[in-house]
């Protein structure tokens, strides 16, 4: 999926996640605890910036995890999101970006399935997320 408009060549990817769900902010927690590079910024699928990015993403509100590159205006959502926190990451993280290979059709699909149960998952019913002292700054909203 990619969205209309220019992009802003320079500015950090951002990851919109559902800070109402306890297992995304989980996401959020791991994805500060492996990351190398410290210039990815989060922000809330409930606020104006996610609502102003996703305008052109299609009928509906989007409900999953969400990859704005402004660079290139891209976005990219469900498997497709992960596999760029994947690469992202780097490392041996980087290892998952193999899963291209599989269907997308096929790929969303599990993601879907792990996002119909995700309040049921490890960490699912605790959505309060308190970002360290020094992630605050790449918390937009």
């Amino acid at each position: 999926m990619t969205t209309g408009g220019g992009g802003r060549a320079g500015e950090p990817p951002v990851l919109f996640y559902d800070d109402r769900c306890g297992f995304c902010s989980a996401t959020v927690r791991f994805v500060l605890r492996h990351e190398t590079a410290h210039d990815l910024r989060f922000a809330s699928l409930h606020g104006r910036l996610a609502a102003r990015v996703l305008a052109g993403a299609g009928p509906g509100p989007v409900d999953t995890v969400v990859w704005y590159n402004p660079a290139d205006n891209t976005v990219r959502v469900r498997s497709d999101a992960i596999l760029e926190i994947a690469r992202y990451l780097g490392g041996a993280w980087r290892v998952a970006v193999i899963g291209r290979v599989v269907p997308r059709f096929i790929r969303d699909g599990m993601y879907d399935l792990v996002a119909r149960h995700r309040h049921r998952l490890p960490f699912g019913h605790e959505a309060c997320h308190v970002p360290p002292v020094d992630a605050r700054p790449r918390f937009l909203e």
